[in-house]
């Protein structure tokens, strides 16, 4: 059984994510995967590509993937709180992740927050999909976690 292409980008994230980052921690699916540092269970401020219906963006059919940091806390406040901390540090990350990197609720929910960029109609039987998201899933957590655990 081949896997799926999370599996793969799961793979990629675990090779190229540097060590100092703290304890990583990945749960891949066929439609995403999820990346959190420290404890074994889940965090709700989170690092993920995964893997959207179109209509979330433009409204228009089709697919698209996101690649970014989620804040999915209960309290809308603060999941703003979060992504405002990351807003603060905006010189830091705005170089690297450049205008494709977007700040604002969360893609099919309100009350959750992003800081993601999206991949509009991505060509999933393109073999270099998951070593191209795995790595620009790797600037985010480079980029955006020193600044969340400093």
């Amino acid at each position: 059984m081949e896997p799926h292409l999370f599996a793969e980008v799961a793979d990629v994230v675990r090779g190229m994510a540097g060590e100092g980052l703290g304890d990583l921690q990945l749960r891949s699916h066929r439609r995403g995967v999820k990346v959190w540092f420290g404890s074994s269970k889940p965090d709700r401020l989170h690092y993920e590509a995964q893997l959207i219906p179109r209509r979330y963006v433009d409204e228009t059919d089709g697919a698209a993937i996101e690649i970014g940091f989620h804040a999915e806390l209960p309290d809308e406040k603060a999941n703003q709180k979060a992504l405002d901390l990351l807003l603060a540090g905006k010189k830091a990350w705005s170089k690297e992740l450049g205008n494709e990197a977007e700040a604002g609720p969360f893609l099919g929910r309100d009350t959750w927050r992003r800081l993601s960029e999206v991949w509009l109609d991505p060509d999933l039987e393109d073999p270099d999909l998951a070593f191209e998201v795995g790595s620009r899933l790797v600037d985010y957590l480079e980029l955006l976690e020193p600044l969340r655990t400093s």
